[in-house]
């Protein structure tokens, strides 16, 4: 059996399907490929290629250290070995069509995939935790969110998921006791949303007219608004550790950055 060694800097795997994109061209050929992953310096390439020179494979490499990229080809010339350098040609091309120079960063495409990934996972877990949902799970999330309806807590939790963060959000409603969970919780992961019964009031007046409803609903009634809000100041009051930000005048933007700036120290760019 004929082997393909693919040698990288990071984990091979982007380099590994450029060459079975190719072997599928050759239908059904009794090829291996063997990854020689995190190869980053001399001593390693050339016990790497040590490893091919005893098979007599074909060496397939993605260095991104032009003199590391260079030395591939120098000792795999010296061995005898067919080699291919899959990434220096387009770097080199990337550089004049750009006009600057590669950041010479192993990994950064993994990473990039990493940060994705978990971006997406973030926001599966905050689509099925929105408004109350699967209680249960609250240990699991970065961030809890607890306000009233329409205190922002689905925009914002959405937002701050696609930062990569697992967030819930829970609603207060008068006359419900809220999940048990919530006083089992880590207070320093829990926010409180508050917001001014006048502005409440023009947001769910604004959501009844766009859905079509009466104005007579009790959900926009300023005195059922204020009861709402005194039984959300009176809650937040019985957990002192809790992070209480009012969202009254913020953008959503705006308050995920006093969130995460006041929780954790950080900012959002």
């Amino acid at each position: 059996m004929k082997k393909i060694y693919v040698l990288s800097d990071s984990t091979g795997e982007t380099a590994e399907r450029v060459v079975r994109a190719a072997l599928s061209q050759f239908g059904g050929s009794d090829v291996r490929i063997v990854r020689l992953a995190k190869v980053t310096n001399q001593q390693e390439l050339h016990q790497a290629i040590t490893v091919v020179t005893s098979d007599q494979g074909l060496l397939v490499y993605t260095l991104v250290d032009a003199d590391l990229a260079h030395a591939a080809q120098t000792i795999a010339e010296e061995a005898g070995l067919m080699a291919f350098d899959l990434l220096s040609p387009l770097l080199n091309s990337l550089s004049v069509f750009l006009g600057s120079v590669a950041q010479a960063t192993p990994g950064l495409l993994h990473q990039i995939d990493t940060d994705y990934f978990r971006r997406m996972e973030a926001v599966n877990f905050t689509v099925k935790h929105d408004d109350g949902q699967e209680t249960r799970n609250l240990h699991r999330a970065d961030l809890v969110l607890v306000g009233v309806s329409r205190s922002s807590k689905t925009p914002l939790s959405m937002y701050l998921a696609n930062k990569g963060y697992k967030v819930a959000n829970v609603p207060l409603v008068k006359g419900i006791d809220p999940p048990d969970e919530l006083d089992r919780l880590d207070p320093a992961k829990v926010v409180g949303l508050m917001i001014s019964p006048k502005r409440l009031v023009e947001i769910r007046t604004s959501r009844l007219i766009n859905m079509g409803q009466s104005m007579k609903n009790r959900y926009a009634d300023h005195e059922q608004v204020e009861d709402e809000i005194a039984f959300c100041r009176q809650y937040f009051r019985r957990h002192p550790g809790w992070l209480i930000i009012d969202v009254t005048s913020k953008s959503v933007e705006e308050s995920a950055s006093e969130i995460l700036r006041r929780l954790t120290g950080q900012t959002i760019a």
